[in-house]
């Protein structure tokens, strides 16, 4: 598979070039999840190392007592594209939009994939390695696509596009952000309206392994962190007020969060207004990581001297957030894949769980969490290929995207 060092590089040690093969992914279907299944169902360390909980509002009493290991859902797949990466959709637009890592972003309508593009960067995106168009989102208002890729230098651009009649318009593309990477790797990319209605953008830390740069803990780089500006505020952003570094001297003003390794999905619960993050390790701990609502501003999630729950370089920074839950490469795994908080109508036993994945072995999995702990975590005994990103429509169902082609849909067992 020409594009497996996307994601699955972003977990090496070895640098840019050092990926698993493409015959590390692997497909797993409802039928054939037993292994997986049993290794995701209890934590694979001790719970000091592997469940932890930074804080939040809880989940409903109804939906906490719900067994997630009893819910049977499939994988319906919905579309085949090229290498999808990433999916935006429109308030009051059933219209799903995929972005495809070689530059394109294309609309998903009533089952059938638009001949025309929305959208087409690929003879400005290197799509080699980790790079390529990694994230897209609307504005709340839906007039503006946002798009975050690799040109053609490797370095990270964040575009805007106004949008209308069904596509973006390429002459109109304002250029509101661009960061130099140093190397190939860990260019994390998504972006994301928050409850704010601001948008957020996660970079890994430059790349390379184990951060030579050290820019996860160095707050005067734009690498390593969660990002969040108001594209409609200045020229060609403003400084949301908020932001918990506007005062201080040697910071970027654009930092939400930091200490980052390589984001590699985050997103907001969209009712409660909790943030997510998966954030990639290096070698021994995958790690989610987790905001209650109004509480993520200024949080520094430890890396490079944390990996998980676990230290990597030196004793835990002052301010440490532990994760939420991290988990080790047992069964195969290597990278992991954030998702979201299913919201939907289709699966009620799944409300309120977040759901994530892993590269490597694809399996589907859920994490409930309960005051300061981690209530559930289970594999849902169902999986894809190569799961790179996860998508969310406007009805809060769930689809799992398999950088080999398929889209799938989230659907009852």
């Amino acid at each position: 598979m020409a594009g497996a060092g996307l994601l699955a590089g972003c977990a090496s040690g070895g640098g840019p070039t050092a990926a698993p093969s493409a015959a590390q992914s692997q497909a797993v279907s409802s039928s054939a999840a037993a292994a997986p299944t049993a290794q995701a169902s209890a934590p694979p360390a001790p719970r000091s190392e592997s469940e932890r909980r930074t804080g939040g509002d809880g989940e409903d009493a109804q939906q906490s007592q719900q067994d997630l290991g009893a819910v049977a859902v499939d994988l319906q797949e919905v579309a085949s594209l090229e290498q999808p990466t990433a999916m935006a959709v429109r308030q009051g637009d059933d219209t799903l939009f995929i972005a495809e890592r070689t530059g394109r972003v294309v609309a998903l309508r009533n089952g059938s994939v638009a001949e025309q593009a929305v959208l087409d960067l690929s003879e400005q995106t290197a799509a080699e390695g980790e790079r390529g168009l990694l994230g897209i989102v609307f504005s709340p208002d839906g007039q503006t696509l946002y798009a975050s890729y690799t040109n053609l230098d490797g370095d990270t651009r964040l575009d805007a596009y106004n949008f209308a009649e069904g596509a973006a318009d390429p002459g109109s593309r304002r250029q509101l952000l661009a960061v130099d990477q140093p190397f190939g790797n860990h260019n994390g990319g998504n972006v994301a309206i928050g409850p704010d209605d601001l948008l957020y953008l996660g970079l890994g830390d430059g790349g390379s392994a184990g951060d030579p740069q050290a820019n996860g803990q160095n707050r005067g780089t734009l690498l390593g962190k969660l990002l969040r500006i108001d594209p409609d505020g200045g020229e060609p952003y403003a400084i949301p007020e908020g932001n918990p570094f506007v005062d201080e001297a040697d910071a970027q003003p654009e930092i939400y969060a930091y200490g980052l390794r390589n984001p590699w999905r985050f997103s907001f619960d969209r009712d409660a207004g909790d943030l997510w993050i998966a954030d990639v390790g290096q070698g021994a701990r995958e790690e989610i990581d987790h905001a209650p609502s109004g509480q993520g501003a200024g949080a520094n999630y430890g890396w490079n001297l944390r990996e998980g729950g676990i230290s990597y370089s030196g004793p835990p920074p002052q301010d440490n957030v532990e994760p939420v839950f991290d988990y080790t490469r047992d069964g195969g795994r290597c990278s992991v894949t954030g998702g979201y908080v299913y919201r939907g109508d289709a699966i009620p036993g799944l409300r309120g769980a977040y759901l994530f994945s892993d590269y490597c072995d694809g399996v589907i999995r859920a994490l409930r969490v309960d005051g300061r702990d981690v209530d559930q975590s289970v594999s849902l005994d169902v999986g894809a290929p190569a799961v790179v990103s996860f998508g969310q429509d406007n009805d809060g169902e769930l689809y799992v995207l398999s950088l080999e082609g398929p889209v799938y849909r989230l659907v009852p067992g």
